[in-house]
């Protein structure tokens, strides 16, 4: 791990500089960034422009469909790398990340809510989320129970998510976000299955856990969301 790395080079007297940049605050930084299977980027605020993004904003994107919305979130958590331009975390290009710094950031850094969810259909609703909060605890287990009952969902904790609905489904998905630590926060239509009573409350439960950790949010949908209080309004 990072920690033990440092550790190792402190004791044995080696210089600490190539750790420096991991503890820099985490701004995102975007340069000429664009799918490589796109040939125009006419009209977007995003693709083939130089952006920095600092920590503590609210972003919204509204994207419409075919505008590349998802490769965008999956490009920003490391999924893919079909895209030309650079990405960079803390200065960091995230092209030069090796599987174990990903996966650090990842744990520590990076949150996410899938725009299909990617829930284990097979686990519980509470297994689906306690398996997440145990790999980088920032809440205790109560939290689970209090978040679902939050969100309407804290009697469906024992069943299997197969037998949820979508929008149970996209409810599970945006508690277990909330388990880790995280500097930023990627929402890719997270409220799609959700009334707008429903989706308002998942945003106020959002928005309270980026205010306790002083969050970046990156926020993806089809249009624009009028109780998402963003600082920069961008169209993919």
């Amino acid at each position: 791990m990072l920690l033990a790395k440092v550790v190792r080079c402190f004791h044995s007297g080696q210089s600490l500089e190539p750790f420096f940049e991991y503890f820099l605050p985490m701004d995102l930084a975007l340069k000429q960034l664009i799918p490589t299977y796109f040939t125009d980027s006419t009209g977007s605020d995003i693709w083939m422009k130089d952006l920095l993004i600092k920590k503590g904003e609210l972003i919204e994107i509204v994207a419409p469909s075919g505008s590349g919305k998802t490769s965008l979130i999956h490009f920003l958590y490391g999924m893919r790398q079909d895209y030309s331009g650079s990405i960079s975390y803390s200065q960091k290009e995230f092209r030069a990340f090796d599987s174990e710094m990903l996966a650090i950031y990842r744990k520590d850094h990076l949150s996410i809510v899938f725009q299909d969810m990617k829930l284990f259909d097979a686990e519980t609703v509470y297994q689906n989320i306690e398996i997440k909060r145990q790999l980088a605890p920032f809440h205790g287990n109560s939290v689970i129970k209090e978040m679902a009952s939050l969100l309407g969902i804290s009697d469906k904790l024992d069943s299997l998510c197969k037998t949820c609905s979508y929008g149970e489904q996209q409810r599970v998905a945006i508690i277990r976000s909330l388990m880790q630590p995280f500097d930023m926060l990627l929402l890719d239509e997270p409220f799609s299955h959700l009334d707008k009573n429903n989706a308002e409350k998942a945003m106020q439960l959002i928005l309270s856990e980026v205010r306790r950790r002083e969050a970046t949010v990156i926020f993806a949908d089809l249009g624009k969301t009028e109780f998402f209080p963003c600082t920069r309004l961008f169209h993919l």
